[in-house]
């Protein structure tokens, strides 16, 4: 028993010692690696979405045999003279 308290007096455990500061998980390099991977396909995300929807495909005619919105046939080129 402790002079201080009546309670027995327990060596540290392992569980119970006071963890090294160092070794906190906002410490290790990999973990901010890993979080600005993250947020940055995240953000490559973002802008190609906004790049896509300011920039639309043209329309494809749509004449003849289609599924699903793909036309079965090769539209004509329109033929041009060469330039001199």
């Amino acid at each position: 028993m402790s002079t201080h308290s009546r309670t027995a007096a327990h060596p540290l455990t392992e569980a119970s010692r006071p963890r090294d500061a160092g070794s906190a998980w906002y410490r290790q390099p990999i973990v901010w690696v890993g979080a600005a991977v993250l947020a940055a396909s995240l953000a490559g995300c973002v802008w190609l979405i906004v790049v896509a929807e300011r920039y639309a495909d043209p329309a494809l005619p749509a004449t003849g045999l289609q599924i699903l919105k793909m036309p079965l046939t090769r539209v004509p080129a329109q033929e041009t003279e060469p330039p001199p």
